[in-house]
Protein backbone atom coordinates (compact mmCIF):
# COMPACT_ATOMS: atom_id res chain seq x y z
CA UNK A 1 0.00 0.00 0.00
CA UNK A 2 1.44 3.06 -0.89
CA UNK A 3 2.37 5.44 2.21
CA UNK A 4 -0.32 8.36 2.76
CA UNK A 5 2.23 11.51 3.56
CA UNK A 6 0.79 15.01 4.87
CA UNK A 7 0.08 17.52 2.35
CA UNK A 8 3.09 19.60 2.86
CA UNK A 9 5.27 16.48 2.33
CA UNK A 10 3.74 15.11 -1.06
CA UNK A 11 4.71 16.51 -5.10
CA UNK A 12 1.47 16.47 -7.31
CA UNK A 13 2.68 17.21 -10.75
CA UNK A 14 -0.57 18.94 -12.34
CA UNK A 15 -1.33 18.14 -15.89
CA UNK A 16 -2.89 21.19 -16.95
CA UNK A 17 -4.49 22.44 -20.33
CA UNK A 18 -5.23 26.11 -19.74
CA UNK A 19 -8.74 24.84 -19.16
CA UNK A 20 -10.91 25.63 -15.83
CA UNK A 21 -10.61 21.69 -14.75
CA UNK A 22 -7.31 21.43 -14.60
CA UNK A 23 -6.73 24.87 -13.57
CA UNK A 24 -9.18 24.53 -10.60
CA UNK A 25 -7.67 21.08 -9.61
CA UNK A 26 -4.25 23.01 -9.75
CA UNK A 27 -5.68 25.26 -7.52
CA UNK A 28 -7.28 22.71 -4.90
CA UNK A 29 -4.04 21.61 -4.69
CA UNK A 30 -2.28 24.48 -3.67
CA UNK A 31 -4.81 25.27 -1.45
CA UNK A 32 -4.48 21.91 0.24
CA UNK A 33 -0.55 22.22 0.64
CA UNK A 34 0.79 19.96 -1.70
CA UNK A 35 4.32 20.52 -3.61
CA UNK A 36 2.92 21.60 -6.64
CA UNK A 37 4.29 21.47 -10.37
CA UNK A 38 2.42 22.51 -13.27
CA UNK A 39 3.47 20.90 -16.69
CA UNK A 40 1.45 21.09 -20.13
CA UNK A 41 2.05 18.94 -22.83
CA UNK A 42 2.62 19.90 -26.30
CA UNK A 43 1.10 17.47 -28.87
CA UNK A 44 1.08 16.29 -32.60
CA UNK A 45 -1.17 18.79 -34.81
CA UNK A 46 -1.41 19.07 -38.42
CA UNK A 47 0.45 21.39 -40.49
CA UNK A 48 -0.40 22.93 -43.32
CA UNK A 49 -4.57 22.94 -42.45
CA UNK A 50 -5.33 26.60 -42.16
CA UNK A 51 -4.85 29.36 -39.15
CA UNK A 52 -6.12 26.76 -36.34
CA UNK A 53 -3.53 23.99 -37.11
CA UNK A 54 -2.58 23.79 -33.55
CA UNK A 55 -3.91 21.00 -31.39
CA UNK A 56 -6.59 22.65 -29.20
CA UNK A 57 -5.20 21.45 -26.61
CA UNK A 58 -2.08 22.64 -26.79
CA UNK A 59 -2.68 26.01 -28.57
CA UNK A 60 -1.37 29.00 -27.79
CA UNK A 61 -3.89 30.86 -26.13
CA UNK A 62 -4.25 27.36 -23.75
CA UNK A 63 -0.65 27.58 -23.05
CA UNK A 64 -0.75 31.35 -22.42
CA UNK A 65 -3.81 30.36 -20.02
CA UNK A 66 -2.28 27.58 -18.78
CA UNK A 67 0.93 29.75 -17.56
CA UNK A 68 -0.95 32.61 -16.14
CA UNK A 69 -2.84 30.46 -13.58
CA UNK A 70 0.23 28.52 -12.68
CA UNK A 71 1.75 32.05 -12.33
CA UNK A 72 -1.05 32.97 -10.38
CA UNK A 73 -0.70 30.14 -8.10
CA UNK A 74 2.74 30.52 -7.65
CA UNK A 75 3.82 26.81 -8.59
CA UNK A 76 6.69 26.37 -11.42
CA UNK A 77 5.18 25.23 -14.63
CA UNK A 78 6.86 23.30 -17.45
CA UNK A 79 5.73 22.61 -21.04
CA UNK A 80 7.31 19.43 -22.49
CA UNK A 81 6.98 17.64 -26.24
CA UNK A 82 4.47 14.82 -26.80
CA UNK A 83 4.25 15.07 -30.36
CA UNK A 84 5.38 11.97 -31.58
CA UNK A 85 4.20 9.75 -29.26
CA UNK A 86 0.65 11.34 -29.11
CA UNK A 87 0.99 10.98 -33.04
CA UNK A 88 2.02 7.41 -33.15
CA UNK A 89 -0.10 6.20 -30.34
CA UNK A 90 -3.62 8.29 -31.18
CA UNK A 91 -3.73 10.10 -34.25
CA UNK A 92 -2.76 7.20 -35.83
CA UNK A 93 -4.56 4.55 -33.97
CA UNK A 94 -7.69 6.96 -35.17
CA UNK A 95 -6.64 7.09 -38.83
CA UNK A 96 -6.27 2.92 -38.48
CA UNK A 97 -9.33 2.64 -36.97
CA UNK A 98 -11.29 4.18 -39.53
CA UNK A 99 -9.49 2.27 -42.83
CA UNK A 100 -10.80 -0.50 -41.16
CA UNK A 101 -14.03 0.65 -40.82
CA UNK A 102 -14.09 0.83 -37.41
CA UNK A 103 -15.39 3.85 -34.81
CA UNK A 104 -12.58 4.42 -32.70
CA UNK A 105 -12.29 6.95 -29.47
CA UNK A 106 -8.83 8.49 -29.56
CA UNK A 107 -10.03 9.52 -26.31
CA UNK A 108 -9.39 6.24 -24.79
CA UNK A 109 -6.19 5.86 -26.51
CA UNK A 110 -4.77 8.81 -25.11
CA UNK A 111 -5.25 7.87 -21.55
CA UNK A 112 -3.61 4.66 -22.29
CA UNK A 113 -0.93 5.42 -24.08
CA UNK A 114 -0.30 9.37 -23.45
CA UNK A 115 -1.67 10.66 -20.16
CA UNK A 116 -1.25 7.81 -17.65
CA UNK A 117 1.63 5.89 -19.46
CA UNK A 118 3.79 8.71 -20.62
CA UNK A 119 2.86 11.50 -18.32
CA UNK A 120 2.44 9.38 -15.47
CA UNK A 121 6.15 7.89 -15.64
CA UNK A 122 7.29 11.64 -16.53
CA UNK A 123 5.83 12.85 -13.31
CA UNK A 124 7.47 9.33 -11.36
CA UNK A 125 10.70 10.51 -13.35
CA UNK A 126 10.58 13.46 -11.46
CA UNK A 127 9.98 12.30 -7.91
CA UNK A 128 6.31 13.12 -7.74
CA UNK A 129 4.27 11.10 -5.49
CA UNK A 130 0.86 11.82 -7.49
CA UNK A 131 -0.10 13.16 -11.10
CA UNK A 132 -3.31 15.31 -10.66
CA UNK A 133 -5.45 15.74 -13.45
CA UNK A 134 -9.10 17.55 -13.89
CA UNK A 135 -10.90 14.47 -15.34
CA UNK A 136 -14.49 13.99 -13.67
CA UNK A 137 -14.43 11.18 -11.78
CA UNK A 138 -13.51 10.02 -8.21
CA UNK A 139 -11.20 7.25 -6.57
CA UNK A 140 -12.11 5.96 -3.37
CA UNK A 141 -9.41 3.09 -0.62
CA UNK A 142 -11.11 0.40 0.48
CA UNK A 143 -9.36 -1.53 3.50
CA UNK A 144 -7.60 -4.27 1.38
CA UNK A 145 -5.75 -1.40 -0.36
CA UNK A 146 -7.17 -1.55 -3.43
CA UNK A 147 -8.48 1.79 -5.34
CA UNK A 148 -11.68 2.00 -6.72
CA UNK A 149 -12.47 4.23 -10.05
CA UNK A 150 -15.84 6.08 -9.30
CA UNK A 151 -18.25 7.77 -10.88
CA UNK A 152 -17.94 11.86 -10.66
CA UNK A 153 -20.48 13.84 -8.17
CA UNK A 154 -21.46 15.21 -11.79
CA UNK A 155 -22.24 12.95 -13.90
CA UNK A 156 -23.64 14.74 -16.64
CA UNK A 157 -19.62 15.22 -16.93
CA UNK A 158 -18.59 11.90 -15.18
CA UNK A 159 -15.56 11.15 -17.43
CA UNK A 160 -14.99 7.68 -16.15
CA UNK A 161 -15.74 6.36 -19.26
CA UNK A 162 -12.35 7.22 -20.98
CA UNK A 163 -10.64 6.49 -17.62
CA UNK A 164 -11.23 2.65 -17.67
CA UNK A 165 -8.15 2.02 -18.76
CA UNK A 166 -6.51 2.54 -16.03
CA UNK A 167 -5.21 0.14 -13.38
CA UNK A 168 -4.33 -0.23 -9.64
CA UNK A 169 -0.75 0.66 -10.81
CA UNK A 170 -2.20 3.73 -12.16
CA UNK A 171 -4.76 4.23 -10.51
CA UNK A 172 -2.38 4.32 -6.55
CA UNK A 173 -0.08 7.30 -8.18
CA UNK A 174 -3.45 9.32 -9.76
CA UNK A 175 -5.90 12.14 -7.92
CA UNK A 176 -9.08 13.18 -9.61
CA UNK A 177 -9.80 16.75 -7.19
CA UNK A 178 -12.66 18.19 -9.47
CA UNK A 179 -14.75 14.90 -9.22
CA UNK A 180 -16.45 15.62 -5.88
CA UNK A 181 -18.04 18.87 -7.29
CA UNK A 182 -20.86 20.02 -10.31
CA UNK A 183 -19.26 21.47 -12.83
CA UNK A 184 -21.27 24.71 -12.14
CA UNK A 185 -19.95 25.10 -8.97
CA UNK A 186 -15.71 24.66 -10.47
CA UNK A 187 -16.62 27.60 -12.38
CA UNK A 188 -18.00 29.03 -9.37
CA UNK A 189 -14.87 28.47 -7.52
CA UNK A 190 -12.61 29.33 -10.40
CA UNK A 191 -14.28 33.16 -9.63
CA UNK A 192 -13.77 33.14 -6.98
CA UNK A 193 -10.22 32.51 -6.92
CA UNK A 194 -10.10 35.16 -10.00
CA UNK A 195 -8.56 32.36 -12.38
CA UNK A 196 -8.54 34.24 -16.11
CA UNK A 197 -10.54 30.92 -16.93
CA UNK A 198 -13.46 30.99 -15.27
CA UNK A 199 -15.77 31.34 -18.27
CA UNK A 200 -13.76 29.49 -21.10
CA UNK A 201 -16.05 27.10 -22.81
CA UNK A 202 -14.98 23.09 -22.00
CA UNK A 203 -12.38 21.77 -24.52
CA UNK A 204 -13.94 19.37 -27.37
CA UNK A 205 -12.56 15.65 -28.55
CA UNK A 206 -10.09 15.34 -31.46
CA UNK A 207 -8.21 17.70 -30.42
CA UNK A 208 -5.98 17.09 -33.13
CA UNK A 209 -8.28 18.01 -35.59
CA UNK A 210 -7.86 21.74 -36.84
CA UNK A 211 -11.66 22.44 -38.13
CA UNK A 212 -13.09 19.80 -36.46
CA UNK A 213 -14.19 17.95 -39.71
CA UNK A 214 -13.02 14.79 -39.47
CA UNK A 215 -14.05 13.39 -42.68
CA UNK A 216 -11.77 16.14 -44.32
CA UNK A 217 -9.25 14.88 -42.24
CA UNK A 218 -8.94 11.58 -43.00
CA UNK A 219 -9.60 12.55 -47.02
CA UNK A 220 -6.58 14.18 -46.07
CA UNK A 221 -4.67 11.22 -44.35
CA UNK A 222 -6.43 8.29 -44.98
CA UNK A 223 -7.94 9.04 -48.69
CA UNK A 224 -7.59 5.37 -49.23
CA UNK A 225 -10.30 5.08 -46.91
CA UNK A 226 -12.61 7.74 -48.40
CA UNK A 227 -13.33 5.96 -51.52
CA UNK A 228 -17.08 5.45 -52.50
CA UNK A 229 -18.28 2.06 -52.80
CA UNK A 230 -21.95 0.47 -53.10
CA UNK A 231 -25.31 0.61 -50.06
CA UNK A 232 -26.33 -2.80 -50.06
CA UNK A 233 -29.11 -4.64 -47.78
CA UNK A 234 -28.45 -7.54 -46.10
CA UNK A 235 -29.96 -9.82 -49.34
CA UNK A 236 -26.88 -7.66 -51.44
CA UNK A 237 -29.23 -5.15 -53.59
CA UNK A 238 -27.68 -1.85 -54.58
CA UNK A 239 -29.38 0.54 -53.47
CA UNK A 240 -27.23 3.74 -53.96
CA UNK A 241 -23.18 4.43 -53.57
CA UNK A 242 -21.68 5.92 -50.34
CA UNK A 243 -19.12 8.37 -49.80
CA UNK A 244 -16.21 6.23 -48.11
CA UNK A 245 -17.44 4.28 -45.11
CA UNK A 246 -15.72 6.52 -42.75
CA UNK A 247 -18.21 9.22 -43.11
CA UNK A 248 -20.82 6.71 -41.67
CA UNK A 249 -21.40 4.93 -38.10
CA UNK A 250 -23.65 2.07 -37.38
CA UNK A 251 -27.25 2.95 -36.09
CA UNK A 252 -26.91 6.34 -38.64
CA UNK A 253 -30.09 6.65 -40.56
CA UNK A 254 -29.73 10.74 -41.78
CA UNK A 255 -27.62 11.22 -44.89
CA UNK A 256 -27.60 7.64 -46.74
CA UNK A 257 -28.91 9.21 -50.26
CA UNK A 258 -31.02 6.38 -50.83
CA UNK A 259 -34.82 7.69 -50.47
CA UNK A 260 -37.36 6.25 -52.33
CA UNK A 261 -37.55 2.48 -50.62
CA UNK A 262 -40.06 3.14 -48.39
CA UNK A 263 -38.94 1.93 -45.57
CA UNK A 264 -36.45 3.92 -42.99
CA UNK A 265 -32.73 2.32 -43.31
CA UNK A 266 -29.87 2.41 -41.38
CA UNK A 267 -26.38 1.34 -41.16
CA UNK A 268 -25.71 -1.95 -39.92
CA UNK A 269 -22.35 -2.86 -41.04
CA UNK A 270 -19.04 -0.84 -42.63
CA UNK A 271 -17.25 -3.57 -45.16
CA UNK A 272 -13.90 -1.95 -45.30
CA UNK A 273 -13.17 -5.48 -46.77
CA UNK A 274 -15.40 -4.90 -49.94
CA UNK A 275 -15.81 -1.34 -49.26
CA UNK A 276 -19.85 -1.95 -49.00
CA UNK A 277 -22.07 -0.08 -46.62
CA UNK A 278 -24.79 -2.28 -45.51
CA UNK A 279 -28.20 -1.16 -44.45
CA UNK A 280 -31.52 -2.69 -43.27
CA UNK A 281 -34.45 -2.26 -41.16
CA UNK A 282 -34.51 -0.82 -37.72
CA UNK A 283 -34.98 -4.17 -36.09
CA UNK A 284 -32.03 -5.68 -38.04
CA UNK A 285 -29.91 -3.42 -36.36
CA UNK A 286 -30.35 -4.00 -32.73
CA UNK A 287 -28.03 -7.12 -30.93
CA UNK A 288 -28.62 -8.79 -27.65
CA UNK A 289 -24.67 -9.89 -27.23
CA UNK A 290 -21.20 -7.70 -28.46
CA UNK A 291 -17.51 -9.26 -27.23
CA UNK A 292 -15.31 -6.46 -26.14
CA UNK A 293 -11.70 -7.49 -26.60
CA UNK A 294 -8.34 -5.49 -25.24
CA UNK A 295 -10.63 -5.86 -21.79
CA UNK A 296 -9.08 -4.31 -18.91
CA UNK A 297 -9.87 -4.34 -15.04
CA UNK A 298 -9.45 -1.66 -12.64
CA UNK A 299 -8.96 -3.81 -9.88
CA UNK A 300 -6.42 -5.93 -12.14
CA UNK A 301 -8.64 -9.00 -11.75
CA UNK A 302 -11.66 -10.03 -13.50
CA UNK A 303 -15.02 -10.29 -12.24
CA UNK A 304 -16.82 -13.93 -12.14
CA UNK A 305 -18.78 -15.18 -14.92
CA UNK A 306 -22.43 -13.63 -15.09
CA UNK A 307 -21.64 -10.96 -12.99
CA UNK A 308 -24.33 -8.55 -13.71
CA UNK A 309 -23.43 -4.99 -14.35
CA UNK A 310 -24.11 -2.04 -16.60
CA UNK A 311 -22.63 -1.30 -20.05
CA UNK A 312 -22.13 1.51 -22.21
CA UNK A 313 -21.15 1.21 -25.41
CA UNK A 314 -20.24 5.01 -25.84
CA UNK A 315 -18.91 7.96 -23.86
CA UNK A 316 -22.29 9.53 -24.03
CA UNK A 317 -24.33 6.27 -23.66
CA UNK A 318 -26.68 5.57 -21.24
CA UNK A 319 -25.66 2.74 -18.78
CA UNK A 320 -27.57 -0.38 -19.74
CA UNK A 321 -27.84 -4.06 -17.99
CA UNK A 322 -26.03 -6.95 -18.76
CA UNK A 323 -23.85 -9.69 -17.43
CA UNK A 324 -20.16 -10.13 -18.49
CA UNK A 325 -18.80 -13.75 -19.44
CA UNK A 326 -15.53 -14.73 -19.76
CA UNK A 327 -14.06 -14.79 -23.58
CA UNK A 328 -15.51 -17.84 -25.56
CA UNK A 329 -13.40 -20.57 -26.91
CA UNK A 330 -12.06 -18.83 -29.98
CA UNK A 331 -11.04 -15.81 -28.34
CA UNK A 332 -7.95 -14.85 -26.35
CA UNK A 333 -8.16 -14.32 -22.11
CA UNK A 334 -8.71 -10.20 -22.92
CA UNK A 335 -11.72 -10.93 -24.59
CA UNK A 336 -15.47 -10.73 -22.69
CA UNK A 337 -18.81 -11.30 -24.06
CA UNK A 338 -21.38 -8.98 -23.02
CA UNK A 339 -25.09 -10.27 -22.90
CA UNK A 340 -28.08 -7.57 -22.68
CA UNK A 341 -31.92 -8.48 -21.52
CA UNK A 342 -33.19 -6.33 -24.27
CA UNK A 343 -31.93 -5.50 -27.61
CA UNK A 344 -29.47 -2.96 -27.79
CA UNK A 345 -28.72 -0.27 -30.77
CA UNK A 346 -25.89 1.28 -32.56
CA UNK A 347 -23.43 -0.92 -30.94
CA UNK A 348 -20.32 0.44 -32.92
CA UNK A 349 -17.04 -1.92 -33.33
CA UNK A 350 -14.02 0.19 -32.23
CA UNK A 351 -16.04 1.89 -29.81
CA UNK A 352 -15.24 1.28 -25.91
CA UNK A 353 -17.79 -0.98 -24.13
CA UNK A 354 -17.22 -0.11 -20.14
CA UNK A 355 -18.35 -1.61 -17.43
CA UNK A 356 -19.75 -0.50 -14.00
CA UNK A 357 -21.42 -1.70 -11.04
CA UNK A 358 -23.51 1.02 -9.65
CA UNK A 359 -20.96 4.15 -9.30
CA UNK A 360 -17.96 1.83 -9.78
CA UNK A 361 -15.95 1.44 -13.35
CA UNK A 362 -15.07 -2.26 -13.31
CA UNK A 363 -12.66 -1.60 -16.52
CA UNK A 364 -13.97 -1.80 -20.59
CA UNK A 365 -12.41 -2.76 -23.82
CA UNK A 366 -13.05 -2.14 -27.39
CA UNK A 367 -15.56 -3.43 -29.05
CA UNK A 368 -15.24 -6.23 -31.83
CA UNK A 369 -18.03 -7.49 -33.01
Amino acid sequence: MKHLKAPEETTVVIAMSGGVDSSVAAALMVERGYQCIGIMMRLWAETGAGEGSMNKCCSVESMADARQVADQLGIPFYLINVEQPFKQNVVDFFIEGYSAGLTPNPCLACNRHIRFDYLLNYARKLGADYLVTGHHARTRRLDTGEIQLLKAVDERKDQSYVLSVMGQAELRDVLFPVGDFTKPVIRQMAAQWGLPIASKHDSMDLCFIADDDYRRFLQDWASHAMQPGPIVDRAGNVLGEHAGLPSYTIGQRKGLGIGGVGVPLFVLELDSTRNTLVVGRKEELGRTQLLAHHVNWTGDAAVAAGFAAQCKIRYRAQPVDCRLYPAPPDADETTVAVHFAEPLYGISPGQGAVFYDGDVCLGGGIIAR
